[in-house]
């Protein structure tokens, strides 16, 4: 496990459950750590040495051993897979009530159309933004990290593009439980899938951008009479891929080959 610089109990719970944890200062050194997402998961592909890497939100109310075996499944039994994500049904909690759908709201309001537009074979997955998946380390060598909330879109797009359609797997968990964001922070969220997106587009030749979108987000709630304005900067950073990072590849690195 990466700690993102938490404030809470996180490390201590985890190592006292037998989790080897580092701080995401203490792997790549020699490169400064930034906020968010993205740059724990890089930072954890580099930090461990197996030929596959399993990717799971440690937020879930009803985790079990059963993601992790079913994410491997299509890896270990197919060898043209090199990404598998899973898919589920999202619960949303309303108060004291669970309902049993309707927690993917930035993915059915922002990720599938965006995808349904732009990239139409990858309209079959069903949680295209899920926290849990798996892949085959050398292609995540390969692929542009998003440091933010953008990651999972980013390495969809890019893990299609470089290997194709039917490298791609998606695995039935069944369901999946946590705790649900306000519509403040999805809307952060929201804003850098969507830069993500913009910039995969103008990669790939199909958008040419003048000039990069502006990375201020305004949004407004209720203060009495009025409304109060909050403005947060939500600027698109990615991590190259780690196969061109020398203190991951030269020899004397030993964080992705150790235990």
């Amino acid at each position: 496990m990466v700690d993102s610089g938490s404030t809470d109990d996180t490390v201590e719970v985890a190592r006292a459950a037998g989790a080897r944890v580092l701080g995401r200062q203490d792997v790549l050194g020699d490169v400064e750590p930034l906020p968010g997402k993205g740059e724990v998961l890089w930072r954890g592909v580099a930090a461990t040495h197996g030929d596959v890497v399993v990717f799971v939100d440690s937020d879930l109310d009803d985790f079990s051993s059963d993601f992790v075996t079913g994410l491997l499944g299509p890896l270990l039994t197919q060898p043209e897979v090199g990404l598998v994500k899973a898919t589920y049904d999202r619960p949303l909690r309303q108060g004291e009530t669970v309902l049993p759908a309707g927690g993917g709201r930035v993915t059915e309001l922002v990720a599938r159309p965006l995808l349904n537009m732009f990239w139409p074979e990858l309209a079959g997955f069903v949680q295209p933004l899920s926290g849990e998946y798996a892949a085959r380390r050398s292609l995540l060598e390969q692929l542009t990290f998003p440091t933010g909330y953008g990651v999972e879109v980013g390495l969809l797009v890019d893990a299609w593009a470089l290997l194709g359609l039917d490298a791609l797997a998606q695995v039935d968990l069944v369901r999946r439980k946590h705790r649900n964001a306000d519509d403040a922070k999805l809307g952060a969220m929201a804003s850098e899938i969507i830069q993500v997106v913009l910039d995969r587009l103008a990669g790939q030749g199909r958008l040419r951008l003048g000039e990069p979108p502006d990375d201020t987000l305004v949004q407004f709630r209720r203060a009495g009479e009025d409304y109060e304005a909050s403005s947060t900067k939500v600027t698109l950073v990615q991590r190259p891929p780690l196969a061109t990072i020398p203190a991951y590849t030269a020899p004397s690195h030993t964080a992705h080959s150790s235990s």
